[in-house]
């Protein structure tokens, strides 16, 4: 079997490669590609900022805290956004919501017909008019 001569500039390429294993993470991942990375090298050099910055990874740890952080400050905007929720607003938006429900509801029961309406006439189902009771202090 004869192997290919490679290009010197490929050889070189590889050798850097295999300086920083990094990047065969990075194109396992999917995050970029052989060629691109050729690309990036044969145009910006191995002292480019960019290699410094690919493949970073940050310990399992800090990852850890980075997303207990997340949730604390997702708990704390929820609890931020209840406080400042006018209840006559939260009520109207709650109305407006069943009674879009209410008409899907009655959309869907036509569309299976399992209400047929009674000698021609063309009354919506009966029911409640509003099927979430709220209570107002």
């Amino acid at each position: 079997m004869t192997q290919k001569k490679l290009h010197p500039s490929v050889l070189k390429f590889k050798e850097f490669v295999k300086n920083n294993p990094k990047l065969i993470q990075e194109v396992r991942k999917g995050k970029t590609t052989w060629q691109e990375l050729y690309e990036d090298w044969y145009l910006l050099g191995e002292d480019d900022k960019r290699w410094e910055s690919i493949g970073l990874e940050t310990p399992l740890e800090e990852a850890k805290e980075g997303e207990s952080e997340a949730k604390g400050d997702f708990m704390s905007n929820i609890l931020g956004m209840v406080k400042k929720m006018d209840p006559n607003q939260m009520q109207a938006h709650l109305a407006n919501i069943s009674q879009a429900l209410g008409a899907i509801q009655g959309l869907i029961s036509q569309f299976q017909g399992t209400n047929p309406p009674a000698s021609g006439q063309g009354s919506p189902p009966e029911g409640p008019k509003h099927p979430f009771t709220f209570r107002q202090d």
